[in-house]
């Protein structure tokens, strides 16, 4: 999704999803195609390792449907790749989603409530925009509200926003999901369709994850 369609709300549907295509064959990603070669490179944060990085948004149809493909993917990662995910916060309600993020990273339950926000948001309807409606929504998950209100407001989950939208501005992200590859190099799925055809989703998250695997590789210098 991108940065301009944000004001349009969390209820479009995805682009392109339920249209059948072959998958991809694997081929070497072509620069300015499939991915693109940041003029400036970011510093990373993992010494020794290759960083890779996926910005996305809980409301985001597109990232809902990415979701369990990368998941998958970063379950089975070689030891030299370390894999995060950075939350955006393009407008208002998405920083609240942000923080809620954070907060929950910082409880260590994340991973635990994520597939349960993804389909609050994409599939219930809901806003979750307001602290009160995420503690009521994450208390039967496990996760106690006392903690969770003050995670949320702590000092810590704000430096962990801050730091995210500089990420964000450093590695010009304007739509989700995006991921970045060593401070070099960024990829996503919307860079996938052929000659403008109309794909499935699921399709395109396919073929990302092979150009993440070859980006990858060059870094090694393989």
């Amino acid at each position: 999704m991108k940065r301009r369609e944000f004001a349009a709300g969390m209820g479009a549907s995805a682009l392109g999803l339920g249209l059948s295509a072959p998958v991809l064959a694997q081929r070497q990603p072509v620069e300015g195609q499939q991915f693109k070669r940041l003029a400036t490179p970011v510093p990373t944060n993992a010494p020794g390792k290759i960083e890779v990085l996926e910005f996305f948004w809980y409301g985001c149809p597109h990232c809902y449907i990415f979701e369990p493909y990368i998941e998958d993917w970063a379950k089975k990662l070689p030891a030299d790749v370390v894999f995060r995910k950075v939350h955006v916060a393009f407008r208002a309600n998405v920083k609240q989603h942000q923080k809620m993020f954070y907060a929950l990273d910082a409880l260590g339950l994340e991973a635990r409530a994520r597939p349960a926000i993804f389909a609050g948001l994409q599939s219930q309807g809901l806003a979750l925009d307001t602290p009160k409606a995420m503690a009521d929504f994450l208390g039967p998950l496990g996760v106690d509200p006392q903690k969770f209100q003050s995670a949320f407001n702590s000092f810590g989950v704000a430096a962990k926003c801050q730091q995210a939208e500089r990420l964000s501005e450093a590695y010009r992200i304007e739509g989700v999901p995006t991921v970045a590859i060593q401070g070099r190099f960024v990829t996503a799925p919307s860079l996938h369709q052929i000659q403008q055809q109309r794909v499935s989703e699921q399709v395109l998250a396919q073929s990302t994850l092979q150009t993440m695997d070859a980006l990858i590789r060059q870094v090694r210098g393989k």
